[in-house]
């Protein structure tokens, strides 16, 4: 499971597919509606917010919106849309291994993607997330 702390925007058409689906089986380990996933590393963020069903809804929106802009249709009933307002807190040192990453995957799916990355000095984080300095997040599995 990868649910970036980095702007859906650069996400290739496979990492943005695969970032709803298990963002939405994040939504349903966050409301107590399934066994398995319980305590993946990548929930520890939402966990340890104090509203991560907003949390998790307002990640979700972000995808969507991506999604609608590409002309895919996602499903918009499988979140709620009336969140609360809500910030979470991503480190810098996350956003940069996650930038590395992802430049690796796309330089073997989207190379005319990942050229077009690559020439960023800085990518944007999720809409859910404000860049603090730090390191790598310890939840992270590197």
């Amino acid at each position: 499971m990868r649910i970036w702390s980095l702007h859906p925007e650069y996400l290739d058409v496979k990492a943005l597919v695969a970032l709803w689906r298990e963002t939405l089986l994040a939504k349903n380990v966050l409301e107590g509606n399934t066994k398995g996933y319980k305590n993946h590393p990548q929930l520890n963020r939402f966990k340890k917010s104090d509203k991560p069903l907003a949390a998790i809804n307002k990640y979700l929106e972000a995808v969507y919106e991506e999604a609608l802009k590409r002309g895919y249709h996602f499903n918009k009933d499988k979140f709620n849309s009336h969140f609360e307002t809500i910030t979470l807190v991503v480190t810098k040192g996350q956003m940069e291994y996650e930038t590395r990453h992802l430049l690796n995957k796309l330089k073997i799916r989207d190379y005319e993607r990942y050229q077009n990355v690559l020439k960023l000095s800085q990518l944007n984080p999720h809409p859910l997330f404000k860049i603090v300095n730090g390191e790598i997040e310890d939840w992270e599995v590197v």
